[in-house]
């Protein structure tokens, strides 16, 4: 993240953005919905020697739901990391958020903020999971999903699933 503008979506404590903080991200945005988990992130920035005031532009934290606020904003991010939930029916916004029928129009919302040379990082934890055909047919997706397994978890290696994705280099 060293040099990058970092965006989390779904930041739940925002561990993402905190790594990409220490790890010299030249800002983070973390998105959730959950107020009582963006306080979270902020007192994890704290304890890691961050500052979170509401005058710093470097880590901005944004209590909203996540395709709104795609909509809404313009700013670019060249590393951006989505973990959304397998399934939503928060009061906080209309409808439910279904990751596999929802993930086209999220990814391709997050891939207009993603600058032409950005990374774009989607998990999720839904086992039957299956990335739309439009997503492997506009833009470069990498599977890494092996990559992402850590030891402790090899011998169940469906927690979750996880790619790369970028834009095409022409």
């Amino acid at each position: 993240a060293r040099g990058k503008h970092f965006l989390n979506l779904y930041s739940y404590t925002s561990t993402a953005s905190l790594h990409a903080a220490l790890g010299g991200a030249v800002s983070t945005t973390s998105v959730d919905l959950s107020n009582t988990y963006l306080n979270w992130s902020k007192e994890n920035f704290v304890l890691n020697g961050l500052t979170v005031d509401h005058a710093d532009e470097q880590h901005q934290f944004f209590a909203s739901d996540c395709f709104e606020w795609l909509k809404e904003g313009h700013e670019q991010y060249e590393l951006i990391f989505i973990d959304p939930p397998t399934f939503s029916n928060s009061k906080k916004f209309y409808g439910t958020f279904d990751v596999q029928r929802d993930h086209l129009s999220l990814l391709k919302r997050a891939m207009n903020r993603l600058t032409t040379d950005g990374t774009l990082y989607f998990s999720n934890n839904y086992r039957g999971f299956e990335m739309d055909e439009e997503i492997l047919a506009f833009f470069d997706v990498e599977e890494i999903t092996q990559e992402t397994i850590g030891p402790d978890f090899k011998r169940n290696q469906k927690i979750h699933r996880a790619w790369k994705i970028t834009h095409p280099k022409n």
